[in-house]
């Protein structure tokens, strides 16, 4: 017989233990605590009411809270490499004639650095893309709109006035958070709806470039669940866990390699 906890004891404990992991089973923690799993099950239950997890099938995943919005220099020098590989790779993804919306941020910047050629369109809320975009060959629309600094994005009425006239054959969409229960979430309401309308005017695959630091984490305002996702391209850092989770939902996870 394995040591009696009570359940505010437990409960810290398997706080610690998703902290450390990411993730959890109820089947482990049941073995782990020597207790049924309906006991964990209400355990999980109580530490997602204090915003601490997300109930997933079989488990929970630590819920990452994003509570301010960093300046668009800082966000571009976290994880600096790993964005670079990751706008490398999609790039690889991109066929010739495509017409790609791609929204604002430091990840879908550096799509944006790499894109080459093969006859394609860009339709972009990044301001970035004036000196991103350097490839003669590429056709760039701003979306137009009020510039935001603190982002550098552009939102409003006249980036939503262009994006209705238009059909995206792929969107690459920039996340600051990717949630299983909450989907891509964004702390700024205007971003959001750019974003949502990108995914909405796309017949094609939506591609989600992110690294890992963006897993699990839940921002202020839904920009679309986590189903209309096709395509998430991240690096190595992803926790083989999430990573499974993403998958069993029918979407493909690509891994960009930042080794030189």
């Amino acid at each position: 017989m394995g040591q009696t906890y009570i359940p505010a004891d437990r409960q810290t404990r398997i706080q610690n233990l998703i902290k450390e992991k990411g993730v959890v089973k109820v089947l482990d923690l049941s073995r782990r605590f020597n207790v049924t799993e309906l006991t964990i099950r209400r355990d999980l239950d109580v530490l997602e009411k204090q915003g601490i997890l997300d109930r997933t099938h079989g488990g929970a995943i630590l819920r990452h809270r994003m509570k301010t919005e960093p300046l668009y220099t800082e966000k571009d020098q976290i994880n600096r490499l790993e964005k670079e590989a990751i706008g490398k790779k999609v790039n690889e993804l991109v066929e010739k004639g495509d017409t790609l919306l791609v929204n604002t941020g430091s990840t879908t910047s550096q799509v944006l650095r790499h894109l080459t050629g093969k006859d394609l369109r860009v339709i972009t809320s990044n301001a970035n893309a004036l000196l991103e975009v350097t490839d003669p060959d590429i056709e760039l629309v701003l979306t137009g709109g009020v510039f935001r600094r603190q982002s550098n994005s552009l939102i409003g009425s006249l980036a939503h006035s262009v994006l209705e006239k238009v059909c995206g054959s792929r969107a690459i969409i920039g996340v600051d958070g990717l949630s299983i229960k909450f989907g891509l979430t964004t702390p700024i309401q205007q971003e959001a709806e750019v974003t949502r309308l990108m995914i909405e005017r796309t017949q094609g695959p939506v591609v989600v470039a992110a690294d890992h630091s963006k897993m699990g984490v839940v921002s202020n305002f839904v920009t679309a669940p986590i189903k209309k996702i096709n395509i998430l391209v991240t690096d190595a850092g992803i926790k083989p866990d999430f990573k499974k989770m993403i998958q069993e939902l029918g979407i493909k996870v690509i891994i960009a390699d930042d080794s030189p």
